[in-house]
């Protein structure tokens, strides 16, 4: 059983002492620091994970960290801090810290959050083992306590061959979901195939899961190998197994009974060891009782996840913000405050899909390398109030390029207008004029 190592990190030697004693209770090995300038100079690879707490004389917490996330992006990071705020928790959530607690806590508190943060990092270790760099699939992104949940929920069930249906809403990522089943179990090196029940005609949807012998149709110039032969050992996915015809049903039911496979025009029965993982858009559950979906099949699904809707943790914003920036090549891009609140406020009811599409597309039509409320579609602005003042395009213009410039100085005035070639004076006259205020810090995502 492998030890895990701690770094803990405190300028106050009763807090190490603490939280050195409450985590070797739980079997960790344990080292403190009263100095992150100090722990800079160990070798932190070392470690399974590094705390530190936030305020502190030489260098900071947020400091530490960001020089920490530059060598070891993967390492886990955990912050503390008893003056605790909304912007300093996304702060530390923007410069790669794993959880945040705020002072005072608990020794169960730590420990359960230790323990939460290694879970997230095993079941990623286990989601990329044996894949080449160019060939890794696509991941989960976030680690709120939701979603930390229900990747607890994945791990436990991956290694199992029980029949999986998966519910969410569209754009949740049900088939990743089935993808990350399928890498997590020992059948990870077999095929995982995908089809999508409601795009397919229902003739032609028989055919590609059962297969066909040579002339058992018009057409039929051969003989075809269905999805379930082909997923021999592996698993199948089934999308949108609700648009299947209630005739097709029965035949994946008694499938899912014996494991037996006759190809259409045939009469040999092949045995096939598949496992089956189904994903559902609609409520499953009405469906059966409405008798547009066959109880019998229902119960044949040992295992029921439900995936998140991403507007019950929206939290992980920030983190799929920089993934998608860090995967698309935009280096330089800065979201506004501005602008992020209004990611924060807006529903999002096609979920993470949704909020790729919108990102790309306003990564396409800004012309700026800092995004505001401005640059995002109509739908995340809040809608203008009767008599709201009506800027003309050249104000508009004008208005995006001084808070911009603002952004890139970090709101140094004097440093702002002389990148906009004017005066000081009149750009606290335009600032003025424009309603434009600092608020936090804009959030800036850089390629590594």
């Amino acid at each position: 059983m492998k030890i895990v190592r701690i770094l803990v990190i405190d300028d106050d030697a009763v807090a190490c002492e603490f939280l050195q004693e409450a985590l070797l209770r739980a079997g960790y090995e344990v080292d403190t620091f009263t100095s992150a300038r100090e722990a800079l100079d160990v070798e932190l690879s070392r470690y399974d994970m590094l705390l530190s707490d936030i305020r502190m004389p030489d260098i900071d917490g947020l400091q530490f960290l960001r020089q920490v996330h530059e060598k070891w992006p993967q390492l886990p990071f955990i912050l503390m801090t008893a003056f605790g705020s909304l912007e300093t928790t996304m702060e530390a959530l923007r410069f790669g810290a794993w959880d945040y607690i705020s002072k005072p806590f608990s020794p169960e508190a730590i420990r359960a959050m230790v323990q939460k943060v290694l879970e997230v990092r095993e079941f990623q270790e286990h989601w990329i083992k044996g894949q080449p760099e160019d060939q890794q699939e696509p991941q989960f992104i976030g680690s709120s306590a939701v979603m930390v949940d229900f990747y607890k929920q994945i791990a436990r069930v991956a290694d199992a061959s029980a029949s999986v249906l998966i519910s969410g809403e569209s754009g949740t990522g049900k088939e990743l979901t089935a993808r990350s089943l399928h890498q997590l179990s020992a059948r990870r090196g077999k095929p995982f195939l995908a089809i999508n029940c409601g795009a397919i005609p229902e003739t032609l949807l028989e055919s590609e899961l059962f297969g066909y012998e040579k002339g058992a149709f018009t057409g039929a110039g051969h003989m075809h190998t269905g999805l379930l032969e082909a997923a021999q050992d592996g698993t199948i996915f089934l999308d949108e197994i609700t648009e299947m015809s209630p005739g097709l049903q029965g035949k994946l039911l008694r499938f899912m009974q014996n494991g037996e496979v006759r190809r259409i025009g045939g009469y040999e029965a092949r045995h096939v060891g598949v496992r089956v993982v189904a994903a559902a858009n609609r409520d499953i559950d009405e469906e059966a009782m409405a008798g547009r979906f066959r109880s019998d099949l229902l119960y044949r699904f040992v295992v029921r996840l439900q995936v998140p809707p991403f507007r019950t943790h929206k939290e992980d914003l920030p983190q799929l913000i920089e993934s998608f920036l860090k995967k698309w090549g935009y280096p330089t891009v800065r979201i506004s405050h501005e602008a992020m609140e209004l990611f924060m406020t807006y529903d999002w009811p096609g979920n993470v899909r949704e909020l790729e599409n919108v990102l790309r597309q306003t990564l396409l039509l800004s012309p700026f390398t800092v995004i505001l409320p401005e640059n995002l579609p109509e739908k995340l602005r809040p809608p203008r109030t009767a008599g709201a003042s009506v800027l003309s395009p050249l104000e508009t213009a004008e208005r995006q390029q001084i808070l911009q410039a603002l952004e890139i100085t970090t709101w140094n005035q004097s440093r702002a207008a002389q990148r906009l070639g004017i005066d000081r004076k009149t750009l606290r006259t335009k600032i003025q004029r424009y309603g434009l205020a600092k608020e936090a810090p804009s959030l800036l995502f850089s390629k590594k």
